[in-house]
C-alpha cells in the first residue's frame, strides 16, 4: 500500500514537472553584449568591443559589423568603446557608448557606411539607453533618470523631462513606439507618451527596490526587480500583481501578445516562462552562464537572451 502511494505521488510530480529546454542555438559575440535588439530576422548585438554585430538568425551567420572608434583610458592608451545601447530603423543604426570623456555619451548614427557623431562628451550626457522613435527622432534615457527626445536631424532637443530624483535603469517602448515606461532604483514606473514626454502613467506597488528591466506590450508591463519581486502591471485596469522570485531578478521579457513572460527568478541563470493569466510556470530554460540582461521574444514560441558574456542563446518552448 505505502509503495503504491509513493509510486503515485511519485507520477503526479513527473507528470506536473515544469518541462526544461536546452538552447536551440548559440550565438559567439565577438565580446561582453550589453544591449540586444531583434529586427525581422537579425539580431543587433552591442558588445564591449566597440562594435554591434548583425546576426541573421536564419542564415545563422553574421552579416554586418560596426565597429566605433577607439577612445582613450585614464592612461592615455586606446581601448574599445563600449556599446552600451543599439537600435535600427530603416537601415539607419544607432549605437550608444558610455566611453566618452568623463563618462559622458558619445551617439553615433551609421548609415550606409557612414558613421555620423550626434552627441560627444562636449555636450555631457550621461545617457545609457537609446531607442529610435521616427527615423529622426530618438529617445534617451540618462542615469539621472531623465526622458530626452533628440533630433538627430537638427541635433537639438524636443522635449526633456525628470521624471524622478532615483537613477535610471531601463525603458521600454510599445512596439508602435508612441509609450515608453522608464523604470528607475525606487521601484516605481513611469509611462510617458513619446512624442510630447507626457507622464501618462505611474505604476507602483509591486516594487519596493530597483527595477532592473522592465518590458511593454499590449498594455501590459513587466519588471525585473531587485527585491525579487517579477512584478506585472495592466495599463486599462491599472492594477498590479507580483511573482516571487528566490534571487535579484535581472531580466523580464513579455511575449508579442502578452500572453507569456519571461524572468529570470534564480540564481543559476535559468529563465522561466510564465503563463501571464494565472502565472502559471510552463518552461524553464537551462543553459545561460552569466547574468542575463536581455529576453526577446520573436513570438510566442521563440525568443532570445543575452547576459554578461559573449554567448547569446536563442530558445524554442512548445
Amino acid at each position: 500500500m505505502i509503495k503504491s502511494i509513493i509510486t503515485f505521488l511519485f507520477m503526479s510530480v513527473t507528470l506536473y514537472a515544469t518541462p526544461s529546454f536546452a538552447p536551440l542555438l548559440q550565438i559567439e559575440t565577438n565580446g561582453t553584449v550589453k544591449d540586444m535588439v531583434l529586427d525581422k530576422q537579425t539580431l543587433l548585438l552591442a558588445t564591449d568591443n566597440g562594435q554591434i554585430q548583425i546576426y541573421d538568425y536564419e542564415q545563422k551567420k553574421f552579416i554586418k559589423n560596426i565597429m566605433l572608434p577607439d577612445v582613450k583610458d585614464f592612461m592615455g592608451d586606446l581601448i574599445p568603446a563600449r556599446v552600451f545601447s543599439t537600435d535600427v530603423m530603416d537601415e539607419r543604426y544607432l549605437l550608444l557608448s558610455d566611453s566618452g570623456k568623463g563618462g559622458y555619451a558619445n551617439l553615433w548614427i551609421e548609415e550606409k557606411g557612414v558613421l555620423t557623431q550626434l552627441l560627444s562628451s562636449d555636450n555631457k550626457q550621461a545617457a545609457i539607453k537609446a531607442r529610435f522613435i521616427t527615423k529622426e527622432k530618438i529617445l534617451l534615457g540618462t542615469l539621472s533618470n531623465e526622458a530626452i527626445l533628440f533630433d538627430s536631424v537638427n541635433k537639438k532637443e524636443i522635449f526633456h523631462v525628470q521624471l524622478s530624483e532615483s537613477k535610471f535603469s531601463d525603458f521600454a517602448l510599445t512596439i508602435d513606439r508612441s509609450q515608453a515606461v522608464y523604470a528607475c532604483e525606487s521601484g516605481i514606473l513611469n509611462v510617458i507618451d513619446t512624442s510630447t514626454g507626457k507622464v501618462l502613467n505611474v505604476l507602483k506597488g509591486q516594487n519596493v527596490d530597483n527595477v532592473y528591466k522592465v518590458d511593454f506590450k499590449q498594455g501590459i508591463v513587466a519588471g525585473a526587480g531587485q527585491d525579487r519581486r517579477a512584478s506585472l502591471y495592466d495599463i486599462s485596469t491599472k492594477t498590479g500583481e507580483y511573482i516571487e522570485g528566490s534571487f535579484l531578478i535581472y531580466a523580464t521579457g513579455l511575449s508579442p501578445s502578452a500572453k507569456r513572460v519571461a524572468f529570470s527568478l534564480d540564481e543559476n541563470n535559468n529563465i522561466s516562462i510564465f503563463e501571464r493569466n494565472g502565472k502559471r510556470k510552463i518552461a524553464e530554460l537551462q543553459g545561460q552562464k552569466s547574468t542575463l540582461n536581455t529576453i526577446l521574444f520573436k513570438n510566442e514560441n521563440v525568443l532570445f537572451s543575452s547576459s554578461d558574456d559573449s554567448t547569446v542563446m536563442m530558445w524554442e518552448i512548445p
